[in-house]
């Protein structure tokens, strides 16, 4: 597996690899990978001919009060896992090589990005863009891997390439979740044993949703008060949002259908900000 930390490098690599007809699949994360991440590597093996696995903290996608120092950091363990997952190459630079002094172009999404996790994070997904639109055209891969528990980065990054023309398919995996239901998440192993009882207040909350939407449940309203109900039985756990949305555009939705609606939860744990969703 190869390490790359240049752009130039980064670019080369994959002018070598599409000019030998290889397909490329791209798996972008902020590194300190879980089994979440490791499921998309291993997709993405499984799909394409080259792996190229990014490790990057991208300081665009941090708010003023959220700080990136505290952000962990594995890199030994991520490289060895992207290797042993399939990875032909993992691309780690420095934030000076991305955004070099100077650096004043920015994307954005204008409509997706707005709902959900777009009023708390409002800077977030200008990050996520900006950063993706330079990896599709650094990498230019013909696949590039999301979690489920990420679905609005998804669909956002989706509709960037879409209406910039990167000729790139989207492919969404499924949430990898411990025995206990917990979605894989980074900010897991800050959780103490009773932080993490109280996390679990979301995947609950999920399957009740599933079970009321397969019996037949199809007001929103109805499915959202149940879900609220739910997690607001732990104190330490406190709301930020609780939506059903379109999968795909995020717009919400008068009515579950199935297939198309997507229950989305944000929450704070203590000071653990966390996400997770399911499909209905």
């Amino acid at each position: 597996m190869q390490t790359i930390t240049t752009t130039a490098d980064m670019r080369a690599a994959a002018d070598q690899w599409r000019a030998a007809g290889r397909t490329i699949a791209l798996v972008p994360t902020m590194g300190a990978l879980h089994a979440g991440q490791e499921a998309l590597i291993r997709a993405a093996a499984a799909k394409a001919d080259i792996v190229v696995a990014v490790c990057f903290v991208n300081p665009l996608q941090f708010a003023p009060n959220e700080l990136i120092a505290n952000y962990p950091r594995s890199r030994e363990e991520d490289a060895a896992l992207c290797e042993r997952c399939g990875a032909a190459a993992i691309f780690v630079p420095s934030a000076e090589e991305i955004y070099p002094k100077g650096f004043s172009t920015y994307v954005t999404e204008e409509t997706l990005s707005k709902p959900l996790c777009g009023p708390s994070r409002p800077a977030h997904f200008r990050g996520v863009t900006t950063l993706m639109a330079m990896l599709f055209n650094l990498v230019r891969p013909q696949y590039a891997f999301f979690g489920q528990k990420t679905a609005q980065r998804a669909a956002i990054v989706r509709k960037m390439a879409a209406d910039l023309r990167f000729e790139v398919e989207v492919i969404v995996v499924p949430t990898v979740r411990d025995a206990d239901g917990l979605a894989h998440g980074v900010r897991n192993r800050e959780f103490t044993a009773s932080q993490r009882q109280e996390a679990l207040a979301l995947s609950k909350s999920l399957i009740k949703a599933r079970e009321m939407a397969a019996a037949g449940v199809r007001s929103p309203d109805r499915i959202i008060a149940e879900a609220t109900h739910i997690i607001s039985q732990h104190r330490r756990v406190r709301i930020i949002y609780v939506a059903i949305v379109d999968h795909l555009t995020m717009e919400p939705m008068r009515e579950v259908v199935p297939g198309q609606s997507m229950l989305a939860i944000a929450a704070w744990v203590d000071e653990v900000r966390i996400i997770d969703n399911t499909m209905l």
